[in-house]
């Protein structure tokens, strides 16, 4: 017996000793790693020997942080192997955890320590369940008594309990969990009253011991005083309300609410509490009883706090301000899910929407940012169709009721106290926080007032545009629920900034008051004129009073005299948010079209120097507000079509509108001829595209320019053909999109016969339009051949390079896809007066380059949209040489582009009868490029760590860092964009003749004569076409499976769909080929692919892929069993017993799990994949301390960490 004290006194010396050297990080790395070993080798030890060392160790004896970690050592052995032990042993291991309790109640203990003790009794109790709970209840109680302390950690334990078990943990599920969970709530009736009287006691007692100075002690009681209100939190997500107001914990938190120690502690409570769900049984009533009771609570707390507040903001310090947003958020809570439960009270209800309405006015940001969502919450709800109503915050606005008469009923009640009052209020508090205070000027700041602005300096707010998206859908509701205040508030709101700007002298310095109101328009006027107002729709005084306003404010709008170009901008916009506002009020569409076209020509033509490039944007807004305007205003525009047009050509003739600013205007007015109608569109287009077609088609400029590279050098030193050539062809880019037809517009008279398919109104235009286009495309991606690169001039040269907004872009610094109107439209309008000025011309041609391909790879994607125009009227020749010559010289990123704007809609468009015509000759080139490019680059990079693209010597000097980042972006760019276009292969459109497995279960044996020779399937199947053409089909074959071994799982995402197809195809046909791949190399190639953790996120598809070839074509190919016998961790045995388990089921979900399983056993849980998957348990809400979830395996502090109190 000697003999085994002394050993575990040497073990518990050692352990000791290899602790303190884990934690010194003075110590040498060898020293930690092998202290970290040797405990390992404790706690997978003996465990009679983990649980007498560690008990040992948390004696007082011992320094802190030896105990700390021996009681977490207690905490692995119950959480982990408490199943080793017997039931007396478990029964002795539960004593001496609680007798812990006792002997750590100690003032001298830190909290840490006790934490760790309850923490410890939890986990016991957790693992062992309902009796021992039941058993040790009593015990608890007792110890609660004997003083504060032993009370702290009675009420820790009770924190950690409930905590511990209604947050997720794989290991306490089932039947476990629901006992555990039953025994918690049986014992309520003893637990909360208990919490309540220890509430009580302790806060009493510090305040005498407080008041007698006697100020450790009542440090104590207030600890357990705190430790009882986290206890008490840790039920209020789960406890019955009723329970709650029973035991006096909802009156005793609303008392601590007025103690400047305890109150966001018990604020806590509310806002855990406030969000509960209504119950739908007979205990709505007390549940209703309950919440208006802690409706007063915190309305008794609420108008204290806007009282004391409203008369300065000296009046209140911050930490009162820091309570009062926490109140708001409980408030908050209650109105947007239980204003049900104070509905009915007439007293209540209007006092609460006072509160809240003060709550969203106040100065303060954090308060009124909180109260935000309550209005938006309710006015929703509101303003929803009764029978479209969800009742999204649960059924909170008045209209959780049974019926569809008492929903409306209550819906109405409710909007009744809505008043004129309140919404004013919302308007006139939202118009001044739309502007953000770093983009006001001083003065104006200080005109507010102490009202705070968002800034952002703000933390846990989201973005600007997120804040100000909300306020906008407020505004929206206000004005559809109230018009008539809306439309006159903002209009005496812009009125009163509008003369703020005349008498200014320097108006242009103060636009964003003038800006931020553009947007309260616009959203007031769409929400009034959208038909969804009952008010507008019902009352003429109301429609006339609306009239009055809007057209009075237009009419301030056309009288102002602005010819500033900042001005002018905001002014445009101003018109465009008026739209709707014109397709119910025709008459004054004219007066606004006149005013545009005024506005547009007091801006200068001709650009002199740099500080005029405003005036440039300004001209092209106000064409862009035509489109706008043409939108909005539908038919109430097409009597102005013909004015319209004269004023355009009278400009076009005087020289005073640039080529890129008749576009625009040509493109409002697609926009209004597709409201008239198809004739209407056609005459319009023949009008707009004539002029162009007599230019475009000339052999003239065509054989100067296009008849090689020398030629397109040539027209890169003449920018005014340059640029005209690019926006003749992003016209039509702009007439392609805008043609597409509306199913309104086509009836009876537009159609010969019923069934009739409508022609395009582009669809002779198509053919004259493409042909010189894929001329021009020839001649640019011939630059990039080696051979022709070499002898261009250094300025070509240099615009080939990549721009800086692109490599910033590639980096992370915004998006790929970048704006052409940024790069391309602007800089080309620049050029297009021939007006130069200190723009490097290498740039302009670049711009150039970019605006051509974009442009010009849209117009072929979407000309295949129109179908026969473009695959019959089109020589397939022409246009393989024109994108497929140079394809080996292009630059992934263009030839990335190149498949995303025309390959992708071409494969999708080419009727079935063009198949065989157009696929080969585009698709054959392009894939085999393509897949020798990708498993080239691919190779490099996962070999050597960079990529090796062909776009390197594109992206200039740089760091290396930075350098290898934009290779693999661009990499990766491709190598997703080429599984896009497998993807849209694989498209159910595209393969009608195959079907679906998922639901075919298992069916070990498919009737042979059923099966479909390959020719049978490729007449209804694109990928079927593809695999009967070697060219075509080993490039996809060989992508399919190197993808799988590349690091990207957005791209083996793609990929899976055209995958799935070849596994089907082998499925339901007779080809041995085709089954020999998919049974052997593409079942090798998914497991590979699920060994790396990048493809966790389509790993479910990829093991639903396995499935579906073990099934189907096990019993037709021995290559399936093959493949998994190959796999290093299984046996025959585990073979032959996942084959049982698949005929026990035919649930393809249930046959999956068995597939993921067996994988899982084979591999030896190697599959990352799989495993990335596994939800990890974090226990959280227990401390506010950031944690990350990345532990480093040598802290032995951390690493170990076991429950709730392995974080503190």
């Amino acid at each position: 017996m000697e003999n085994t004290v002394s050993d575990t006194n040497i073990t518990a010396t050692n352990v000791a000793q290899a602790i303190l050297t884990a934690l010194d990080w003075a110590s040498t790395p060898d020293a930690r790693q092998n202290a970290v070993t040797f405990l390992d080798s404790i706690k997978t030890g003996d465990i009679r020997v983990l649980a007498n060392t560690s008990f040992l160790l948390v004696k007082k004896n011992w320094s802190s942080e030896i105990r700390l970690h021996a009681f977490k050592m207690l905490q692995h052995l119950v959480r982990l192997r408490w199943e080793e032990l017997g039931p007396a042993e478990h029964k002795n291991f539960a004593n001496l955890s609680i007798d812990l309790m006792s002997e750590i109640a100690d003032p001298c203990e830190n909290w840490a320590l006790k934490s760790q003790a309850a923490a410890l009794v939890a986990e016991v109790v957790r693992r062992e369940g309902l009796n021992l709970w039941q058993e040790m209840l009593p015990s608890l109680i007792s110890l609660s008594n004997k003083g504060p302390i032993e009370a702290e950690l009675v009420a820790m334990m009770l924190r950690w309990l409930p905590e511990d078990i209604t947050v997720h943990n794989e290991d306490l599920e089932g039947d476990r969990r629901r006992q555990l969970l039953r025994g918690l709530t049986q014992s309520l009736p003893e637990t909360l009253p208990l919490l309540y009287t220890l509430l009580e006691r302790h806060f009493t007692a510090a305040l005498n011991e407080a008041g007698r100075k006697q100020m450790d002690i009542a440090k104590q009681h207030a600890a357990t005083v705190t430790a009882t209100l986290n206890a008490v939190n840790a039920y209020a997500e789960w406890a019955p309300l009723s329970d709650f107001a029973k035991s006096g914990i909802i009156h005793g938190c609303g008392v601590l609410l007025s103690t400047p120690d305890f109150r966001l502690h018990a604020s806590e409570f509310f806002k855990l509490i406030s969000p509960r769900k209504r119950p739908i049984d007979a205990s709505c009533s007390e549940f209703d009883q309950a919440m208006s009771g802690i409706f007063q609570t915190l309305m008794n707390v609420s108008r204290e706090f806007l009282y004391r507040s409203g008369s300065g903001p000296g009046s209140i310090d911050e930490r009162e301000y820091e309570f009062a947003e926490y109140i708001c958020e409980s408030m908050v809570s209650l109105g947007s899910y239980n204003l049900q439960s104070i509905a009915g009270d007439s007293n209540i209800l209007p006092l609460y929407l006072e509160q809240m309405l003060g709550f969203f006015q106040h100065f303060k940001f954090a308060i009124h940012f909180q109260s935000i969502h309550f209005w938006l919450v309710l006015m929703r709800d509101l303003m929803s169709k009764p029978k479209n109503s969800i009742h999204s915050a649960a059924d909170s606005s008045a209209v959780s009721s049974t019926t569809s008469g008492e929903v409306e009923n209550g819906r109405k009640k409710t909007l009744s106290f809505v008043s004129d009052v309140f919404c004013g209020a919302i308007l006139d508090t939202s118009f001044p926080r739309m502007l953000r205070r770093e983009k006001i000027l001083h003065e104006t700041a200080i005109s507010l007032g102490v009202l705070e602005l968002w800034s952002d300096d703000f933390e846990g707010k989201g973005t600007f545009s997120q804040y100000r998206s909300r306020l906008l859908e407020l505004i929206r509701f206000v004005s559809s629920y109230k018009p008539l205040i809306a439309a006159t508030k903002v209009s005496e709101k812009i009125d009163t900034i509008i003369k703020g700007l005349l008498i200014s002298t320097t108006p242009t310095q103060d636009l964003a008051v003038m800006e931020s109101m553009q947007l309260a328009l616009e959203n007031v006027v769409n929400a009034v004129f959208d038909g969804s107002s009952d008010s507008t729709k019902a009352n003429d005084e109301v429609q006339f009073a609306l009239h009055r306003t809007f057209e009075g404010l237009l009419q301030q709008f056309i009288s102002l005299k602005w010819t500033e170009p900042a001005l002018v901008e905001v002014l445009v916009r101003y018109l465009d948010a008026m739209g709707p506002f014109l397709k119910h009020f025709p008459d004054a569409v004219g007066s606004v079209i006149n005013k545009l076209f005024e506005l547009l020509t007091s801006l200068p033509l001709v650009i002199k120097d740099t500080s005029m490039h405003s005036a440039r944007h300004a001209r092209l807004q106000t064409c862009t507000s035509f489109i706008r305007i043409a939108k909005a205003a539908d038919k109430s525009i097409l009597p102005h079509m013909k004015d319209i047009a004269d004023t355009m050509g009278c400009l076009q003739r005087e020289g005073r509108l640039l080529q890129g600013e008749h576009n625009l205007l040509g493109e409002a007015f697609l926009v209004m001829a597709s409201s008239a109608g198809i004739q209407q569109q056609q005459d319009v287009l023949r009008w707009l595209l004539e002029p162009l077609s007599l230019q475009w088609t000339q052999l003239e400029w065509q054989d100067k320019y296009l008849s090689g590279p020398h030629g397109l050098v040539q027209l890169c030193s003449e920018a005014p053909v340059m640029w005209s050539i690019f926006h003749t062809l992003t016209f039509f880019e702009r007439a392609l999109k805008r043609s597409g037809l509306k199913k309104a517009n086509w009836n009876s008279e537009n159609s010969s016969t019923p069934n009739s398919t409508p022609l395009n109104p582009m669809a002779s235009h198509i053919s004259w339009m493409v042909t010189p286009l894929l001329k021009l495309l020839r001649c640019i991606h011939c630059l990039w051949s080696p051979s022709v690169s070499q002898a261009l001039p250094g300025e070509i040269r240099a615009a080939m390079v990549m721009s800086d907004v692109e490599r910033f872009s590639l980096l992370g610094g915004g998006n790929s896809k970048l704006s052409k109107g940024s790069s391309t439209v602007t800089d080309g309008s620049k050029v297009d007066n021939n007006k130069g000025y200190a723009e490097p011309h290498e740039s302009d041609i670049r711009n150039w380059f970019k605006g051509i391909r974009d442009s010009g790879y849209n117009v072929l994607g979407l000309s295949t949209t129109i179908g026969d125009s473009f695959f019959k009227c089109l020589d397939v020749h022409s246009v393989a040489v024109a994108l497929m010559e140079n394809i080996q010289s292009m630059e992934f990123r263009h030839i990335r582009q190149l498949v995303h704007s025309t390959l992708i809609p071409l494969v999708k468009n080419c009727p079935l009868d063009m198949w065989e015509i157009w696929l080969e000759k585009l698709l054959h080139p392009l894939l085999d490029h393509a897949q020798q490019a990708l498993s080239c680059s691919w190779s490099t990079l996962l070999r050597d760590g960079r990529a090796k693209i062909p776009d390197a010597h594109g992206i200039l000097s740089g760091s290396d860092l930075k350098v290898e980042v934009m290779e693999e972006t661009i990499l990766r760019d491709l190598t997703r964009e080429m599984c896009s276009l497998l993807s849209a292969i694989a498209s159910p459109p595209l393969n009608t003749g195959i079907p679906s497995m998922e639901q075919s279960g298992h069916v070990s044996r498919l009737d042979m004569s059923s099966l479909k020779s390959l020719d049978t399937v490729a007449s209804s199947s694109m990928v079927g076409f593809l695999l009967k053409r070697e060219g075509l089909a080993l490039p996809t074959l060989r992508i399919c499976l190197e993808a799988f071994t590349w690091t990207d799982g957005e791209a083996v995402t793609k990929i899976s769909s055209y995958c799935s197809v070849l596994v089907v195809l082998a499925i339901v046909t007779n080809h041995a080929e085709l089954i020999e791949y998919v049974s052997r190399d593409l079942f090798s190639s998914i497991i590979q692919g699920l060994a790396l953790e990048s493809n966790a996120i389509i790993s479910a598809d990829l093991v639903g892929i396995c499935r579906e070839i073990f099934v189907y074509l096990c019993d037709r190919h021995p290559a399936p069993r093959q493949v998994l016998m190959s796999l290093p961790n299984i046996t025959p045995h585990d073979l032959v017993a996942f084959e049982e388990s698949l005929t026990k089921t035919s649930s393809p979900k249930e046959q999956k799990q068995h597939m993921r399983s067996l994988l899982q056993l084979a591999t030896g849980n190697k599959l990352k994949a799989l495993v990335a998957q596994k939800s990890v348990n974090i226990i959280t809400n227990v401390s506010m301390r950031p944690r990350s979830a990345n532990v480093a395996e040598s802290r032995v502090d951390d690493g170990d960490a076991v429950g709730l109190a392995a974080i503190m």
